[in-house]
């Protein structure tokens, strides 16, 4: 079933053969500049891909417009997996030792702008993450579903917003104070619950919430619309809670990293210079 469904979208295309002309052309250039960069993360930006490319080729991207769950499962696969494996692949690092200089400058300005920072922490990435799938309950979700102009747009824009959300916790160019990061922990742990509503909600719900009544027809395997929509809640609350785990492992990583920054900035303070920090901090406590 999965081969016959099997179909080219040409804008996928574009964006596979581009994204992975850039990342080996900025592979070579860290070759050529004897920087070392770690196998696995190639391996990984190989794996969005062709995630990616199964997403839109395959029986997901022919049928998203007719079933909730293959328009379920796109999205949220597109919004949690290929980013994941994306940010893994540190192409941001990798542009930075391989890239052209003012490329890599324009990165790091990026990187470090307010947009990037404000999105790219478990404080903000829980309420996008839950208005993002809260619209499946609304009957806008029809709307979006059956629109060729909107799945156009998911294709390119939900991709790139998991992905800003998610690189700043990957990069080892981003650094946060570690009360800030042990802040992220709890709220990341709220996150598996928070994730989890919208699919739990379309799962136990015995009416169609989008409105659309009429079942897809085309294929004898297709479902009832509201056996639709609760594949649709089953899939959603599994990759929900499934996606939160890379993202507790990104936090524990960027933790270490500030952890040892902040051990060797304590480290090369002088006696002196220990002594008065101590005192202006019981100063402020008193």
């Amino acid at each position: 079933m999965f081969w016959s469904t099997w179909h080219l979208d040409p804008l996928a295309a574009v964006l596979l053969v581009t994204a992975a002309a850039a990342y080996l052309w900025w592979l070579v250039g860290a070759r050529r500049r004897g920087a070392r960069w770690s196998a696995w993360r190639t391996t990984s930006f190989v794996a969005a891909l062709a995630l990616f490319a199964v997403l839109q080729f395959g029986i997901v991207g022919r049928y998203d417009q007719e079933l909730r769950w293959a328009f379920t499962l796109r999205l949220a696969l597109l919004f949690f997996a290929v980013p994941t494996f994306a940010a893994l692949a540190a192409p941001v690092s990798l542009l930075r030792v391989g890239g052209p200089a003012r490329w890599s400058t324009t990165a790091d300005r990026v990187m470090g702008s307010r947009p990037v920072r404000v999105l790219g922490n478990a404080i903000v990435a829980p309420v996008v993450g839950l208005v993002l799938f809260a619209v499946l309950l609304t009957p806008l979700s029809a709307a979006i579903r059956q629109s060729g102009v909107c799945a156009t747009a998911i294709t390119v824009l939900v991709p790139v917003l998991g992905f800003t959300l998610l690189a700043p916790l990957s990069e080892p160019g981003v650094l946060r104070s570690s009360t800030f990061v042990t802040i992220e922990f709890l709220l990341a742990f709220v996150e598996l619950l928070l994730d989890a509503v919208p699919g739990i909600v379309l799962r136990v719900s015995n009416h169609v919430l989008d409105g659309s009544l009429v079942q897809a027809v085309g294929q004898p395997w297709f479902p009832s619309p509201l056996r639709d929509q609760h594949l649709a809640g089953d899939l959603l609350w599994f990759i929900a809670e499934v996606a939160d785990v890379p993202v507790l492992v990104m936090l524990f990583v960027r933790w270490q990293r500030t952890d040892r920054r902040e051990a060797r900035s304590v480290d090369a303070l002088s006696d002196e210079e220990m002594a008065e920090l101590t005192r202006a901090h019981l100063q402020r406590r008193g």
